[in-house]
């Protein structure tokens, strides 16, 4: 029975059009996960859990223990419900009340306690402590899933940052918070206030990784992917030597991503958005984006093979991976778009040296068949990223030939007609004079220069004073 429940579930999410991923990643769910920690990896997991069928008794297992091990009762509700849709008979399925109503009650107790002595706080006029205070009770709104109040309560530390450490802190805390609500104009705004030149703060000279990171995040969430792939590229290189299990480093940044996260989505977007020579120079030779693929070795190789125009190993290895990026949370929503515009550049490429090329000849020289060909061909022309023509009865691409001489005798033809008006209108200024129709300002001579009166009748008539035609 379960496997036909679990058909059922897969089959209505086809249907409505998210993602289902069939075949198996390639990396290890144990392994993976531990890379995590914080409130993404009971995300990650949920995807994991909702996306691939063979993985999803094992992830929302998972899942249901990661949310049980906190406090937001939201997120575990969100694991039980989708293993009753998808494993009913599982005892996990089953909600545990009595763990509900007990972390209900402790939640309440906390927010109460911590609530009372912000106010004891604000009665003693003390901006440490009132600031200390708003930090305590926004890290708890945000551990149990009130993000709206998590942001208010950082928000009101504002007024009692008294040193730059505590204004670099505010806007790390409302970064995470932003993420966490996908508020992604939040995180790009957060982000510019520690790059302000204007605020040059010593804490954040050490967090450019995060803030690079956070914001390549926000612009890759935007569908920028040109400026993401900027700011991924761009990443300091220190955060590859944090110590994901240690939450006491302050480089790692694996509440959100890890250094392998940042070569997948600064490789994929930069492929996405960069011609082959951006890629050598900012990509390939950039030796702050090295040492993140070094991590991802597939990546590197599928931008080196592009960049030597061997567009069918790039996309080869591209397809092999699409699975892992599926199930990738920041990744899913943008993966079909980045393939389509990646896709889009090799074929444009590999087009520019001919005048006309087969539907048969595409498809093999990318591993597909002339119907995926004709509709790739088809939207790439509506999109206007392809300059070309498809003759449906030879199945042949052909691309637009420009006239060179007819570009030539039309432009000649646009200055003869500019000159033609321009000479007009300095006849009709200089027979207007002669007729004196110039109206002269008071105290010089008739036709001394352009005047105010002249000036308005000129703009009148159409007429443009000598010099301005």
């Amino acid at each position: 029975m379960a496997p036909a429940s679990e058909s059922a579930y897969f089959n209505k999410a086809r249907l409505a059009g998210r993602p289902v991923v069939k075949d198996l990643p390639k990396f290890d769910l144990d392994a993976y996960i531990a890379n995590y920690r914080g409130r993404t990896r009971f995300d990650r997991l949920l995807l994991i859990g909702t996306t691939s069928p063979a993985l999803a008794p094992e992830a929302l297992r998972y899942a249901v223990a990661e949310a049980k091990q906190g406090r937001d009762i939201g997120r575990y509700d969100a694991a039980t419900a989708a293993m009753r849709d998808i494993m009913p008979y599982d005892p996990h399925a089953t909600p545990d009340t009595v763990w509900k109503e007990n972390v209900n009650k402790l939640v309440k107790a906390e927010s109460d306690r911590l609530e009372t002595e912000l106010k004891g706080y604000k009665n003693n006029l003390i901006k440490e402590s009132i600031r200390m205070g708003y930090d305590d009770l926004g890290q708890h709104h945000h551990r149990t899933g009130n993000l709206i109040e998590s942001v208010k309560a950082y928000g009101r530390m504002r007024d009692c940052c008294t040193t730059p450490s505590h204004v670099v802190i505010m806007n790390l805390r409302l970064i995470s918070v932003s993420i966490d609500q996908g508020n992604w104009l939040a995180v790009q705004t957060n982000v510019q206030k520690l790059r302000s030149p204007g605020q040059q703060f010593a804490e954040a000279q050490r967090l450019t990784a995060k803030l690079s990171a956070a914001a390549g995040l926000a612009l890759l969430a935007s569908g920028n992917y040109k400026e993401a792939a900027q700011e991924f590229v761009e990443t300091n290189p220190r955060m590859v030597q944090a110590r994901l299990d240690d939450p006491a480093d302050e480089e790692a940044f694996n509440e959100v991503m890890t250094p392998n996260d940042i070569a997948v989505y600064g490789g994929l977007c930069a492929l996405a958005s960069m011609d082959r020579t951006d890629l050598q120079e900012k990509v390939l030779g950039n030796s702050r984006f090295r040492a993140y693929l070094e991590l991802e070795p597939h990546i590197r190789r599928a931008i080196t093979f592009f960049v030597s125009s061997k567009y069918s190993a790039c996309l080869f290895i591209l397809d092999s991976y699409q699975s892992d990026y599926l199930l990738d949370i920041y990744l899913q929503p943008h993966l079909g778009e980045l393939y389509f515009q990646i896709r889009s550049k090799a074929i444009q490429q590999y087009f520019i040296p001919f005048s006309c090329a087969t539907f048969a000849a595409l498809a093999t020289a990318f591993d597909s068949n002339e119907q995926t060909i004709e509709k790739e061909l088809t939207g790439m022309i509506k999109r206007g990223n392809l300059e070309a023509r498809i003759n449906l009865v030879d199945r042949v691409l052909v691309a637009k030939t420009i006239n060179a001489r007819r570009k030539v005798h039309e432009h000649a033809l646009q200055t003869a007609r500019e000159y033609e008006r321009t000479s007009h209108l300095r006849i009709l200024r200089m027979e207007m004079i002669n007729a004196g129709l110039e109206v002269a300002e008071k105290g010089k001579a008739a036709g001394i220069g352009p005047t105010f009166e002249s000036a308005g009748r000129e703009h009148r008539y159409g007429v443009s004073s000598v010099g301005n035609f």
